[in-house]
């Protein structure tokens, strides 16, 4: 992959500039596990938050304020509306918002979604009115949408090459743990009513604080270097590696001045530059991909509960049943991780949602309670493995001038996705039952296959300059 200059010059990249260098000689050390936990830590609030979406739902309406059928605020289920609208806020956070992280920086950023999202999270939790919950879902939908593409991208350019997938997978360990943690709370709190308050607000209120109190723990992250690079602020890009050198318990490298690659790549990315001709088929494969993977993932993992209910089974047994399927979202991430950095990212993408798949058909011909969940756990895992792989796979294959706004495009079409899926997959559900959703995602996943099988291109172990 080759930059396009302001002058017209396509510069060659093979040779490392001076921030890739140092970024990649940086050793597998407890104070780069640290950040990376640090970001992770970020990624597991906005999970636990976009998660609880199926898992609160059921809480809505048993307090009346939400409804089902055409007896919802927009002539649809509350409950669908309320998923869609989420993923609306995240697809205009992605696609609008997300892109300043390439004019603003990667930390201001971050920092300013990860307040935004815990702020109207906490503001939803005491909502009265169907109309009001979901308007605030839609802003916190926003804030979930900037950080999570801040967070790849944040990522991305601050772990070595030789790191990049285990890193993903170990962070999206961290991120899972918030799967089970909201669905134990929701098995344990939306059923009840304390001090008042009905259970399914406590849930959203821990979210929020916990997020809010995270804020301050982040604070102190560094900015990426090889963002400052690009911007031509060299002595800051200097000082924040000598800190992450120090941190990782080598010693901070000499002070240096802009070698060519990093003068020439000063520049501000535009929309228009992810459409040339180097990138064109990346952007078009990454959109297809995330339309059809958010099916499968989100179609899955913010149904369950009602899938399971479907299958017969009562609310309170569906979110225990959840909770156990849920334990595949962590477990996967940490087993993956063994083997993420072994295997090119685009055939994990591949080889996850073939285990997909397999694992959904064979969830909709089950009835008994433990194949359910096996088979549910299994989807689950796979699901897991396809999220941190693709994640890492979107983030890798743009330059840093444009990759928030191009990963945040591609990203935000998974969003889009899931407005229009999570309101089919309500009717789907309604008029011919859970192993037509099933069907439903099974093709999805077929065509996620396909589209990176064929066109992605390989990245395992290059360097970002190079990809």
């Amino acid at each position: 992959m080759q930059a396009v200059c302001p002058n017209g010059i396509m510069p060659s990249l093979n040779k490392k500039n001076n921030v890739a260098k140092r970024i990649d000689a940086l050793p597998s050390s407890k104070g780069l596990w640290l950040f990376i936990t640090l970001l992770a830590l970020g990624g597991f609030f906005e999970l636990y938050d976009l998660f609880e979406t199926g898992y609160i739902s059921s809480g809505l309406v048993a307090e009346n304020i939400f409804h089902v059928g055409s007896e919802g605020v927009f002539g649809i289920s509350d409950q669908a509306a309320f998923a869609s609208v989420t993923f609306l806020g995240l697809f205009v956070g992605a696609s609008l918002l997300a892109p300043y992280a390439d004019r603003f920086g990667r930390r201001m950023t971050f920092m300013f979604a990860l307040a935004w999202y815990g702020c109207f999270s906490l503001l939803m939790a005491f909502q009265q009115q169907a109309e009001w919950i979901i308007f605030f879902r839609f802003l916190v939908g926003v804030g979930l949408g900037i950080e999570l593409v801040t967070i790849d991208t944040y990522l991305t350019e601050w772990v070595p090459s030789q790191l990049r997938s285990r890193a993903f997978a170990f962070s999206f360990f961290v991120q899972f743990l918030s799967v089970p943690t909201v669905a134990l709370m929701s098995w344990w709190l939306v059923p009840q009513t304390i001090f008042g308050l009905s259970g399914w607000r406590y849930v959203v209120i821990a979210g929020a604080i916990c997020s809010l109190l995270i804020w301050f723990i982040r604070k102190n992250l560094p900015e990426s270097a090889r963002w400052l690079a690009q911007q031509g602020r060299h002595q800051e890009a200097h000082q924040v590696l000598s800190q992450m050198e120090t941190r990782c318990g080598i010693p901070a490298g000499n002070d240096f001045l802009p070698d060519e690659v990093d003068t020439q790549l000063q520049q501000k990315g535009t929309f228009r530059e992810i459409w040339l001709p180097q990138y064109r088929k990346r952007t078009l494969m990454l959109i297809v991909m995330n339309i059809f993977q958010a099916i499968g993932f989100f179609g899955f993992g913010n149904w369950l509960p009602a899938l399971l209910s479907g299958k017969g089974t009562t609310i309170t047994h569906s979110l225990l049943y959840a909770f156990f399927i849920t334990l595949a979202y962590p477990l996967g991430s940490l087993i993956c991780s063994r083997y993420a950095d072994k295997i090119e990212n685009k055939w994990q993408i591949v080889l996850s949602s073939l285990m997909t798949v397999v694992f959904g058909i064979l969830f909709a011909l089950q009835n008994n309670p433990l194949m359910l969940i096996v088979c549910g756990f299994l989807i689950t895992y796979s699901n897991a493995w396809l999220t941190f792989s693709y994640h890492a796979y979107q983030a890798e294959v743009f330059p840093t001038h444009i990759r928030a706004r191009a990963v945040g495009f591609c990203y935000s079409f998974s969003r889009l996705s899931t407005v229009f899926s999570s309101i089919l997959i309500g009717l789907i559900l309604q008029y011919a039952g859970a192993q037509a959703v099933i069907a439903f995602i099974v093709i999805s996943m077929l065509i996620v296959m396909l589209s990176v099988g064929i066109y992605g291109p390989k990245t395992r172990g290059i360097d970002l300059e190079n990809i």
